[in-house]
């Protein structure tokens, strides 16, 4: 079990959310013709353009039309962007798409091919689709970049998880439509503050706490940190951990606790999910926990929600479906 720490002030929820360093998006040098763009600045559309990302830079001299997507959070952003994924890594349980994904979903990945698993893509099978653009994640296939340069222009993020937003925007910047990126970002932090002061009038003005906490087939239960997907969404909505809490090691995404520390899961609202991971594994140790008689001293209303959306999402449309998790369980209408 890892080391933890207690919380101590309410403003170490609030300033543990930065998210990293940003991917910057720039201009490319054109020779005649159309201007080319900044994905910093420029309007969308505008090429040829150089991305500088987690492997140095990339140029793009026309707006991809056929994205293939490495890590499935880059499959929702590019469904998102209404971009067309002809191919893509297979889900962790080697599901369909989605349910949260909707329509979209269907419309822009719905005939994407298997490219095998995100730990091992099927190289050939990436080249044989002949992509316009090929989006992954430093953390997940730095070794095999070099590779999927040479099939197609292939932008990398650092790593996912907590940089969901600015790998948004990179996409964005990347298939020319930073500016509507940045617009969908921006009405989900509206959407999210709306909904957290709905919340709010609801508890007559003072902000109730959350804790997220999740079985993932370990001995410990994990209770989710600022620095988490589901952490910064629960920030965007103002709701606040209590401030005992328990604390991870520093920078980690979750505080892993054993069946004696059960206690210090409470707050007002528990929302709890549980990976299935095909084995039945996280299931039984979720019983284990749930079954002990310290589960049924937590005093917060508990809400089961889809591990698939609150941690297995890391996406815009994921956190959209956590707000509606959230106005849910706060018992206050949604916000549309």
């Amino acid at each position: 079990m890892s080391p933890i720490r207690r919380r101590t002030s309410p403003g170490a929820l609030a300033g543990a959310f930065a998210t990293g360093a940003a991917l910057l998006l720039s201009a490319a040098c054109g020779g005649g013709g159309e201007e080319s763009g900044s994905a910093d600045g420029g309007g969308d559309g505008a090429f040829p353009i150089t991305v500088e990302h987690a492997m140095g830079e990339t140029t793009i001299e026309s707006a991809p039309e056929t994205v293939v997507v490495l890590d499935n959070s880059y499959l929702d952003s590019a469904i998102a962007l209404g971009m067309d994924v002809v191919g893509r890594t297979d889900y962790y349980d080697g599901g369909d798409l989605r349910d949260y994904l909707g329509d979209e979903g269907t419309e822009y990945a719905g005939d994407a091919a298997s490219l095998g698993t995100l730990e091992a893509p099927d190289m050939a099978a990436i080249a044989e689709l002949q992509p316009d653009l090929i989006l992954s994640a430093k953390v997940r296939h730095e070794d095999i970049y070099e590779q999927l340069s040479k099939i197609a222009p292939t932008v990398f993020s650092e790593t996912t998880g907590a940089t969901w937003k600015q790998n948004h925007i990179m996409v964005g910047g990347a298939v020319g439509k930073k500016d509507e990126a940045e617009r969908q970002i921006a009405a989900y932090e509206e959407r999210a503050a709306e909904l957290g002061d709905r919340i709010a009038e609801a508890s007559g003005g003072e902000m109730p706490t959350m804790n997220m906490v999740r079985f993932a087939g370990e001995p410990t239960v994990r209770l989710y940190q600022p620095e988490s997907f589901p952490g910064i969404v629960q920030a965007d909505v103002g709701v606040p951990m209590p401030e005992d809490a328990p604390e991870g090691e520093d920078g980690a995404i979750s505080a892993d606790l054993g069946p004696e520390e059960i206690l210090d899961l409470d707050a007002d609202h528990i929302y709890v999910s549980t990976w299935d991971d095909g084995t039945g594994d996280a299931a039984d140790k979720s019983e284990e926990f749930t079954g002990n008689p310290l589960w049924d001293q937590l005093e917060g209303e508990k809400h089961e929600v889809d591990d698939r959306v609150w941690a297995g999402s890391v996406s815009l449309q994921g956190a959209d479906a956590m707000l509606d998790d959230m106005a849910e369980g706060f018992g206050v209408d949604p916000v549309e």
